[in-house]
């Protein structure tokens, strides 16, 4: 087995490459594999960011995720909304902070075909 097929890939990355009523997604595996270590490594990334932030500035968690999410998508952005979206969610997993804010918002629209 090759090494980029031993990544854990979860469902909830995937499927930001799945268009709706389909089943199959939009990149190829190695593709998929390389946009999710990228991912997971900004929300790792961003932890400690995050919470100095939070803690210095005094602001609510919410607020830092959005300010997280802002950055994300500042041009140049190495992301696309979709996988922004999915960073910080994966950070507020991380840091062990609520997401119910961020997920009653819009998620940012993206194109992934």
């Amino acid at each position: 087995m090759t090494e980029e097929f031993q990544i854990h890939i979860p469902p909830s990355f995937m499927a930001l490459y799945v268009p709706p009523g389909k089943i199959k997604p939009t990149l190829g595996q190695r593709d998929m594999a390389e946009r999710y270590e990228l991912c997971e490594d900004l929300a790792n990334l961003l932890t400690e960011k995050a919470a100095n932030m939070q803690f210095t500035l005094g602001i609510t968690e919410d607020l830092v995720l959005q300010q997280c999410e802002a950055g994300l998508l500042a041009e140049p952005s190495v992301v696309i909304p979709a996988e922004a979206r999915w960073v910080v969610c994966r950070l507020a997993e991380l840091l062990n902070w609520p997401m119910d804010q961020l997920l009653q918002t819009p998620a940012p629209n993206s194109p992934v075909a």
